[in-house]
């Protein structure tokens, strides 16, 4: 299927404020896409190649009901590859998920291969990690690829910047992400959907940890009117209060009518205290991937289920009863599957983590509509972080 040339309606969003919090800056909404609305604050499960990995629609619906999940441009684009998602009819159809879906620019993935690319201002020329072809991003074709994907909310192509990096790049690589931004944004309002459903572009925030560029890059992306924000280039190793500092200068000056997306993060602590910043929107492949190497979360603390303590615990995974997962199953019986290397823990710890950070954004958001969000906050920010 091929990209249409006829005007798109800009705004394929919706965004209404709920609630927020009186002693910080944490709000509730509810974000409407051609897929479905999404309360918020939201966590996004991560679909890197199409798929939750260990992971099953059935569970994502039923059992953690996931309002929307991701999918990474970069890979979907490597495999299965655009011939087949535009016969499928984009990645909805392909995955038979009828909910939300976002997808990355590829940016972060341009950054990670940094031994693999050559970036310049027309874009990335990069190496695929599949085969070694050759291939090359744009401003213009990334975009053109995810109207190809069909997500309901697609990222605008940025570089994301290393940390530590000196100011020089941070500024160049600042400069580039608005540079092509403005070469996105053109592409995207010239162009069409291709499925039905409108798909709304969301600008991304850099400037690595530097408060004048970052200030700098919020104002030119909160001038461009997009429906919704996004925050990049953090979560890539500096210290959670540099995280936490540069969060909370750039949704200051975001707008406050439209979501804010704050890309990567984190830990179940991140994200409750970058809620209280002012962040609508999270993602990170933390729960499942720490979840197939058996770390799990939970709401008194972090277990590591390989551990010899849990041989002979038959109590739940979860001390207060929270239950993610279609039965209750112990803490011994999962040390076993890790122990036994069955493929049932990984997909069991999976779903638990999953579950457990979108139960934690849920009820961030009722303590934020109840108005008692900040005392509840620093009350389970200890909690979480502790080693059981």
């Amino acid at each position: 299927m091929g990209i249409g040339y006829l005007c798109a309606n800009f705004d394929g969003m919706e965004f209404s404020i709920q609630g927020s919090d009186s002693k910080s800056s944490a709000r509730a909404g509810i974000l409407t896409t051609g897929h479905g609305s999404i309360e918020t604050p939201v966590f996004m499960p991560v679909g890197t190649a199409g798929t939750v990995k260990a992971v099953h629609q059935r569970e994502l619906k039923n059992d953690i009901n996931a309002r929307i999940i991701l999918g990474n441009t970069y890979h979907l684009y490597l495999r299965p590859g655009l011939d087949i998602l535009s016969q499928a009819g984009g990645l909805h159809r392909f995955n038979n998920w009828d909910r939300p879906i976002l997808t990355d620019s590829g940016g972060y993935q341009v950054y990670s291969l940094s031994a693999r690319r050559k970036l310049t201002e027309e874009g990335v020329v990069f190496q695929s990690h599949i085969d070694g072809s050759r291939h090359q991003f744009t401003p213009e074709n990334v975009m053109d690829i995810q109207r190809i994907i069909g997500a309901d909310i697609v990222m605008a192509f940025d570089e994301c910047t290393p940390y530590p990096c000196d100011y020089g790049y941070a500024l160049r690589s600042a400069e580039i992400t608005h540079r092509w931004l403005d070469r996105c944004l053109t592409r995207f309002k010239e162009t069409q959907p291709l499925y039905g459903h409108q798909q709304a572009l969301f600008p991304i925030v850099q400037g690595s940890t530097y408060r004048d560029l970052r200030i700098q890059s919020a104002e030119t992306i909160a001038s461009k009117g997009a429906s919704g924000n996004a925050i990049g280039g953090l979560s890539v190793g500096e210290p959670h209060e540099t995280m936490y500092e540069m969060t909370q200068l750039v949704c200051s000056i975001l707008p406050t009518d439209k979501p804010r997306y704050l890309m990567g993060v984190g830990t179940p602590a991140n994200i409750l205290e970058s809620i209280a910043l002012g962040v609508d929107m999270f993602d990170c492949v933390m729960p499942t991937r720490n979840g197939r190497n058996g770390m799990l979360f939970t709401s008194e603390g972090i277990i590591n289920i390989k551990n010899e303590k849990w041989k002979n615990d038959f109590g739940a995974i979860d001390s207060n009863g929270l239950v993610f997962v279609d039965s209750q199953y112990s803490r011994a019986y999962l040390r076993h599957l890790f122990a036994a290397k069955e493929m049932l823990g990984a997909m069991i710890a999976s779903v638990h983590n999953l579950g457990f950070y979108l139960w934690l954004v849920r009820e961030a958001r009722k303590h934020i509509l109840s108005g008692d969000f900040a005392s509840w906050k620093n009350q389970m920010v200890l909690r979480l972080m502790q080693r059981l």
